[in-house]
């Protein structure tokens, strides 16, 4: 991905018309050089857009890596040595750290839930429940942590939803009209519909013509149900309340998917630091 655009914004809103603090101080040409560093444990994510935020404010930085995305790494542990004009490294300093924070903290958390249900076949999904405008960041770091993405927006999948069914009047009628539209205008999009209730997997059945089956907000012993109800005719996604101490429970029910919103929308950011390096 071209993280340009991403770039050039924001360092628009945190830079604006001038570093004057860094601008006031030092020489423009003056060279230093600074130490990123983790302070505490974590699964490192966004070594590579914190980099290319360096080499946007300045494309002679030199940048020496000691640990990689995906990672685990310790408290103290340092992740790149940066040498740069002073004024860019302070510059893009909160927006490299900010990215690396933020991405080490989805990654993190994901990387728990997926050790949680290890020897289970359940692959563990994100959500759309994102930051606006950073959501390929956040997404990006589910797959750093072993996670996988759940569509990207509203216009690669179609995707049933309670409303949706709700104001269409039945969950047959919203699989209908989904079905027709789709041979209508030639889109070639799979369909996922919601089921709120062991009744509503039944009539989703009946209609067929689907990819996958989310199930909402089921209890363990109904969505273990569910997916006996559904045999393996399409793709079984769990949904709602699911929490690291009841994962695992969610993947023994035998769903192919479980999508997990908290790894956008709750985790913590990882304390990083930047400190200059002075000889």
């Amino acid at each position: 991905m071209n993280w340009q655009w991403f770039i050039e914004l924001a360092l628009e809103e945190d830079v604006g018309a001038g570093d004057f603090t860094s601008v006031s101080c030092l020489d423009a040409q003056a060279r230093g050089k600074a130490v990123i560093r983790v302070k505490q444990p974590c699964v490192l994510a966004g070594v590579e857009l914190a980099a290319a935020v360096f080499r946007f404010v300045d494309p002679d930085a030199e940048l020496q890596f000691f640990a990689r995305d995906g990672d685990r790494l310790e408290a103290g542990t340092e992740i790149i040595m940066l040498s740069a004009r002073a004024q860019a490294l302070l510059s893009a300093e909160r927006l490299a750290l900010n990215c690396l924070q933020r991405m080490s903290g989805v990654a993190t958390l994901t990387r728990q839930y997926v050790d949680a249900v290890a020897g289970f076949p359940a692959r563990i999904l994100d959500t759309r429940k994102t930051t606006p405008l950073f959501r390929a960041a956040e997404k990006w770091a589910v797959r750093i942590g072993g996670g996988h993405n759940h569509r990207f927006g509203l216009y690669d999948m179609i995707l049933i939803k309670d409303n949706h069914i709700d104001f269409c009047g039945g969950v047959e009628r919203a699989i209908h009209r989904a079905q027709e539209y789709l041979q209508r205008t030639g889109n070639n999009l799979p369909i996922e519909v919601e089921a709120r209730s062991l009744e509503e997997v039944k009539r989703i059945l009946h209609c067929g013509g689907i990819q996958r089956i989310l199930l909402d907000n089921l209890d363990l012993k109904q969505l273990a149900d569910a997916v006996l109800l559904i045999g393996g005719r399409h793709e079984t996604e769990a949904s709602g309340g699911i929490t690291l101490a009841n994962v695992r429970a969610v993947a023994a029910t035998g769903v192919d998917f479980i999508s997990v919103g908290a790894l956008t929308h709750s985790y913590q950011s990882i304390d990083i630091s930047m400190k200059a390096v002075v000889s």
